[in-house]
């Protein structure tokens, strides 16, 4: 068994069997694609003083497969207080074809005392000790992926085996690349991916709702290995659909996140 989402081979990183989705097994779960982009705009941004991640939007191109795959940043928006860095994903030997593309948006750090009367997150009810693991999703990817042996979830309301809203506990079991330690905001985009599986409001195996982006926006770093996901989704009669996430850790609410869903019969 795999011990992290990628193995590190020169400037590329390799999928491992836990970085696989529930779709095709031959292609990527949009969290470790999400995360590794995370990575790639932090390590760049890393030279350039305290930068903190607001908003990363990935764009996944076509699917993500799974073989070694060159994750480039670049600064297209330089700036004292924001700046922007833009990842491209590509996949093959030389050039590459390209699969993903995102925009991560880098706020400068800075710590300041806010006023009394800006009211504090509520910290949730709930805490994962206590719940017992949530079961697998029914017929989404028999196969070893991510969302069934890379993270453990802990279901507050629904779950795989009902249809509609969800609250869930999860946490990474592994790390996003071999020998390296998972950066809040790495973590924070991997789970939020998990906001259209989870608000289901169709069955897996007879429909696919896929999503081909994901916006995570984050107000500040999540404390913590447990992320909080309450999520719901909605879907139009025209073949698309909104999951709508808001990311929680035990001391309350630290960012949302949102994928546009394209709906289908299987």
């Amino acid at each position: 068994m795999s011990e992290s989402l990628f193995e590190p081979l020169g400037e590329r990183l390799v999928p491992t069997d836990l970085a696989r989705g529930p779709w095709d097994h031959h292609a990527l779960h949009g969290g470790p694609t999400s995360a590794a982009v995370v990575r790639a705009a932090e390590q760049h941004l890393a030279g350039e003083g305290a930068w903190q991640v607001s908003r990363v939007t990935l764009e996944l191109l076509r699917p993500v497969p799974a073989e070694p795959l060159l994750f480039s940043a670049r600064t297209t928006r330089p700036g004292r207080k924001v700046t922007l860095v833009e990842v491209s994903v590509t996949a093959g030997e030389g050039d590459g074809r390209e699969v993903a593309r995102a925009v991560v948006v880098g706020i400068r750090r800075s710590e300041l005392e806010l006023p009394a009367s800006v009211r504090a997150p509520r910290p949730p009810d709930d805490s994962p000790e206590g719940i017992s693991p949530g079961a697998q999703p029914r017929g989404a990817g028999q196969w070893v992926a991510f969302h069934n042996t890379a993270v453990e979830m802990r279901f507050v309301s629904g779950g795989f085996d009902r249809l509609g809203p969800c609250a869930v506990w999860m946490r990474l079991l592994v790390p996003v690349v071999a020998g390296e330690e998972v950066s809040p905001a790495m973590r924070a985009s991997a789970l939020a991916d998990f906001g259209n599986g989870v608000s289901s409001e169709l069955e897996f195996g007879a429909w696919r709702f896929l999503n081909p982006e994901l916006t995570v926006h984050l107000a500040r770093p999540p404390d913590g290995e447990w992320i909080r996901i309450d999520a719901r989704t909605i879907l139009g009669p025209s073949g698309a659909g909104v999951a709508a996430t808001e990311l929680s850790d035990r001391s309350g609410p630290f960012g949302r996140g949102a994928q546009s869903l394209l709906v289908e019969p299987i």
